[in-house]
């Protein structure tokens, strides 16, 4: 890609994110492109639609969360609390702009049909969340702990916890453990 082209795409991105971070309304494209200070056609060159920037946003977003994960060196819970708070840091430093993403299809479903956005989040969690189960003896949990670990760290949540006046590190610590016992209810409840 030219130097130009992947500027202008990124620079999309950046205007999607704080324009969406700080924007009770629906933003346009068009609204981008001017953010982005680019053309409204080519915002269209590179995106279809504002779904298709606010994916490539959390992509980003997933990937920045996927590489921190790769790079600790802790395991099991460990691990999964060190990712885990690093995930709330990242909904605070994006705010309103994470918590846009809404589907009509479940999680699992978006997960498992491979959903671009998803993909390195859900690289991220996999192996934090598979040494939790073992640590925790708690047999296979497969893509389930996944599901677990969305349902209590979506980003509309964590705002509202910080909102009602929770700290960044009061917020991530009831979440862990929160999940710390999702986990084992979701596995002594069986098959």
């Amino acid at each position: 890609m030219r130097s130009d082209t992947e500027r202008n795409r990124r620079h999309l991105i950046e205007a999607a994110a704080r324009l969406f971070a700080n924007s009770p309304t629906p933003v346009s494209l068009a609204e981008i492109a001017k953010e982005a200070e680019v053309s409204t056609a080519t915002a269209y060159r590179h995106f279809s639609s504002v779904e298709e920037i606010l994916h490539a946003f959390r992509r980003q977003v997933g990937s920045d969360l996927r590489d921190f994960s790769a790079r600790q060196t802790t395991r099991g819970m460990a691990k999964l609390e060190a990712v885990s708070r690093y995930w709330v840091s990242l909904v605070l430093e994006h705010g309103g702009a994470m918590a846009q993403m809404r589907s009509h299809r479940g999680y699992l479903e978006r997960l498992r049909e491979g959903t671009g956005y998803l993909t390195p989040q859900a690289e991220a969690l996999a192996e934090p969340l598979r040494q939790t189960a073992e640590e925790l003896d708690l047999g296979e949990l497969g893509d389930e702990a996944l599901y677990l670990w969305n349902a209590l760290f979506d980003p509309r949540d964590i705002l509202d916890l910080i909102k009602s006046g929770r700290t960044e590190d009061e917020a991530a610590t009831r979440l862990v453990a929160a999940l710390r016992g999702s986990l084992i209810g979701w596995s002594a409840a069986g098959p």
